[in-house]
């Protein structure tokens, strides 16, 4: 049997008393991050066989638990904070033992993106996951860009490093709206930040190690300001406006994010040349 145990995202009574019976039963724990898990068994009183299970091995170490699964042994797989395999290991081993015939049984409890939705203070009934975006500043871009109509929250994970980047981008991308910022959820030092996007860009936030970031998503009006902004901007462009300046002018009137306003207008060139031809 493989057993996907969530374990505490920072407090380490946050775990259920059927996740500690698992741990306390099974033949070997698969942890990302062997240091960390054996804290948690301590403060618990366990005492169980580790194995390391991160992300630079997980394609290698899959088959040889899947081969003691079907052996008759029961594995838990545990992450470093959470429910494994949302963002974290997890798939190839999950996949594996699927594949062999072995029982995946899920043993819920914390999520960081959970705990935030329940007190960010933003609608958040429908909501898309995606994770950590790409490092590089134009495949991020890219991926937000997508993102500027979609009408659910957006939750994203970012590193605190790269945070000031990531907000900077989503503010182009997404234009200015409601954002909440979380780190060491459930910890003695948890911190929640509310604001605006461009405000929060502007600030100097002291946040260290991983952020979980919740993005208001799109409004029905923005998506309909978009659908009418070709009049004002060809307008724009007949008096010889740069589509720059008319990309920040009608992002900032209408909350239409700059590069959508942008992409439209380079578009719209586009089409009139050609019907000019």
């Amino acid at each position: 049997m493989l057993y996907v145990v969530a374990t505490p995202i920072g407090n380490l009574e946050d775990i259920t008393l059927r996740a500690l019976r698992v741990l306390r039963e099974v033949d070997l724990i698969a942890a990302e991050d062997t240091r960390h898990s054996r804290k948690l068994l301590e403060h618990h009183g366990i005492r169980r066989p580790l194995t390391s299970y991160y992300d630079a091995v997980e394609r290698q170490r899959a088959p040889a638990l899947v081969s003691r699964l079907v052996a008759g042994e029961s594995v838990a797989l545990v992450s470093d904070a959470g429910t494994p395999g949302i963002a974290d290991p997890g798939y190839h081993l999950v996949r594996g033992a699927l594949a062999a015939g072995v029982p995946v049984v899920p043993v819920p409890g914390p999520s960081a993106v959970a705990t935030l939705l329940s007190v960010a203070g933003l609608p958040a009934d429908r909501f898309a996951f995606e994770g950590f975006l790409p490092s590089r500043s134009g495949q991020r871009a890219q991926r937000l860009a997508a993102l500027a109509r979609e009408p659910r929250a957006l939750v994203f994970l970012e590193a605190a490093r790269r945070l000031p980047a990531f907000l900077a981008a989503a503010h182009e991308a997404l234009g200015d709206r409601d954002v909440v910022l979380a780190r060491e959820l459930t910890k003695r030092h948890e911190e929640i930040v509310r604001g605006r996007l461009g405000a929060l860009r502007e600030r100097t936030l002291m946040l260290r190690g991983e952020v979980t970031v919740l993005i208001a998503g799109a409004t029905e009006q923005v998506a309909d300001d978009v659908s009418s902004l070709d009049g004002e901007i060809r307008a724009a462009r007949a008096a010889g406006r740069p589509v720059k300046e008319i990309a920040a002018d009608l992002a900032r009137r209408t909350g239409v994010p700059r590069r959508e306003v942008y992409r439209r207008a380079v578009a719209l060139d586009r089409s009139d040349d050609e019907s000019t031809r």
